[in-house]
């Protein structure tokens, strides 16, 4: 097998577009763990989505050292498994004890229990094409469920008439994301690659479109607080209430860095099909 496929020039060109900025991506939360590092707490942030961008990684990565001249797919997902593990060493190592116990109880199930068992029955009950086609229709399974994710954030900014928790860069960078590993899906003939990003197109296009439309509204006041968006995946996530009550007993404003996105979609995350 090449290392890259250069029968395929355009694929190759969109494979290495894509690799370029997923890496964006990836470093998108890297302000937000520096934040926690110097505040040595994680501020009411939730583990998982990026145990979520890490369970992604690990999948494409999977169906990357199965399917034929799938290097670019292994060298971003590798980077990504990296990262996200980085990313959760860090949120473990400064969680309280409570969060720590809910982050590692999601990486045993998800990381650990949900994906060896993913592994382990495609590599003993299938073979050949078979289970390189059956582990790419996971990914894509696996891909459109979080890409779906970011669906929240569409009804609430509809309903707050704010677009305040879908920054429009983000908006842009994810929908560039998409259509950049769909073109290398479409001109390397892989469907698994090309099908997911089709819904990941057109969720920015449709964010890009609220934003054009709420950019200027003026806010409906909510009564409870508005969740934040994440990164990679896009995934809401609600600050922990033992974070809230320290910071009540501090007495402290201090706004809540933004998320990135997955991957904060985000997301990824990074959840493109890399």
């Amino acid at each position: 097998m090449a290392i890259f496929d250069v029968h395929h020039p355009l694929a190759f060109t969109f494979g290495i577009l894509g690799n370029l900025i997923s890496l964006m991506v990836y470093f998108a939360p890297l302000p937000t763990f520096v934040r926690i590092y110097k505040n040595k707490s994680t501020m009411g942030f939730d583990s998982l989505p990026y145990a979520v961008g890490l369970f992604s990684a690990m999948l494409w990565m999977y169906y990357a050292f199965l399917a034929p001249n799938s290097t670019l797919l292994i060298t971003i997902n590798s980077f990504g498994c990296f990262i996200e593990t980085l990313y959760l060493s860090i949120f473990i190592f400064y969680a309280s004890k409570k969060a720590r116990a809910q982050a590692l109880k999601i990486l045993a199930i998800m990381n650990l229990g949900l994906s060896g068992l993913i592994f382990g029955f495609t590599y003993f009950m299938f073979k050949g094409d078979i289970r390189i086609q059956v582990v790419g229709w996971i990914c894509v399974v696996f891909a459109v469920s979080v890409f779906a994710a970011p669906l929240k954030i569409v009804v609430l900014v509809v309903r707050t008439r704010s677009v305040e928790f879908m920054p429009l860069p983000l908006s842009i960078t994810l929908t560039l994301t998409a259509v950049i590993w769909f073109c290398y899906g479409f001109f390397k003939h892989d469907l698994c690659v090309a099908i997911p990003n089709v819904l990941g197109f057109l969720l920015g296009m449709m964010q890009m479109i609220l934003y054009a439309i709420y950019r200027n509204s003026k806010p409906r006041i909510e009564d409870k607080k508005l969740p934040e968006l994440t990164n990679i995946t896009s995934i809401l996530q609600s600050p922990e209430p033992e974070d809230r009550q320290q910071k009540s007993r501090n007495c402290t404003c201090q706004q809540h860095p933004q998320p990135a996105s997955q991957l904060d979609t985000s997301t990824p995350v990074v959840v493109s099909t890399a």
